[in-house]
């Protein structure tokens, strides 16, 4: 078991590809198992698998751990070690474009379903793990995005995956909502309104989310131009236009981080929340009835 040298024969998935499976070879060969792999290199039985199944990029320091775990040859591990760097290095500086909607959604679900707590933020459009399934649909049949019929139907139940998992699973999910965004009306003035009681139920019974709305009455110090997910403290996926790009240098992810942070602070929980959501609910249902 050997990995390539940092060509670019071994960049991008294929890369990403042969680091997992020669870690999950080197420590097949130490007969060492994902918990105590985990907590011998002080990372998760959770962060182990998903750097084997290649969901996650890991770290330089992380790979240095996990060899020192396995006993790779030194040779070896220098190889890993460089290898990860390079594609690290790529991977955040590389954009990637979103061509197939469905599939791009399905691997975000994989994401989730991996990470123990993703944290989402977005200024103008309600966070696709809130989406109703009528709302969903007014996203994806914009005529600019070129969407299928069929890749919209799998699109949007791809979201609907993610918005179950707010109520069953493991992953914790801590979302912002501003208010600007609600305002943002999709479709009609009825599907706000329900969207945005949906979301007042999820604050209420999903075991699985914190949601903080930041009402419009609120002064602002942070102004993000783009909506975000930060999975764990591994990885943030940021959206523009045209393409995707899902950032692992650790200055990124720390820059995010503490955006949030500084958006969570901003934002009202709780009864609050839900009071705030019942009044822009209500004034979209008078809205429908002129």
């Amino acid at each position: 078991m050997t990995a390539q040298q940092n060509t670019p024969a071994g960049r991008g998935a294929e890369g990403r590809d042969r680091l997992a499976r020669a870690l999950r070879e080197a420590r097949a060969s130490a007969a060492v198992s994902g918990v105590s792999a985990g907590q011998a290199a002080g990372m998760s039985q959770s962060k182990v698998s998903k750097i084997e199944r290649a969901l996650l990029l890991p770290t330089v320091d992380d790979v240095a751990a996990l060899c020192r775990v396995y006993g790779v040859a030194s040779e070896e591990r220098a190889e890993l070690v460089a290898l990860a760097e390079g594609l690290r290095q790529e991977a955040s500086s590389r954009v990637i474009m979103a061509r197939g909607v469905s599939q791009f959604q399905r691997r975000i679900n994989h994401l989730t379903t991996s990470a123990s707590i993703i944290r989402s933020f977005h200024p103008v459009i309600v966070l696709g793990a809130l989406q109703t399934r009528e709302y969903t649909r007014c996203v994806f049949n914009d005529p600019r995005s070129q969407v299928s019929a069929q890749e919209a139907e799998a699109s949007i139940e791809a979201r609907q995956e993610r918005h179950r998992g707010l109520f069953e699973g493991t992953t914790r999910h801590h979302l912002i909502v501003p208010e600007g965004a609600l305002r943002w009306q999709a479709g009609s003035a009825d599907i706000m309104a329900d969207q945005i009681e949906d979301i007042a139920r999820v604050v209420v019974q999903a075991p699985n989310a914190v949601v903080g709305v930041i009402p419009w009455t609120r002064p602002m110090h942070v102004f993000p131009g783009h909506g975000f997910n930060i999975f764990d403290e591994d990885a943030v996926m940021v959206g523009t236009e045209t393409a995707t790009a899902t950032l692992t240098g650790a200055a990124d992810v720390a820059t995010y981080v503490e955006l949030f942070g500084e958006l969570e602070k901003l934002a009202c929980f709780g009864d609050e929340a839900v009071s705030h959501l019942k009044r822009i609910a209500g004034e979209y249902r008078r809205l429908a009835q002129r």
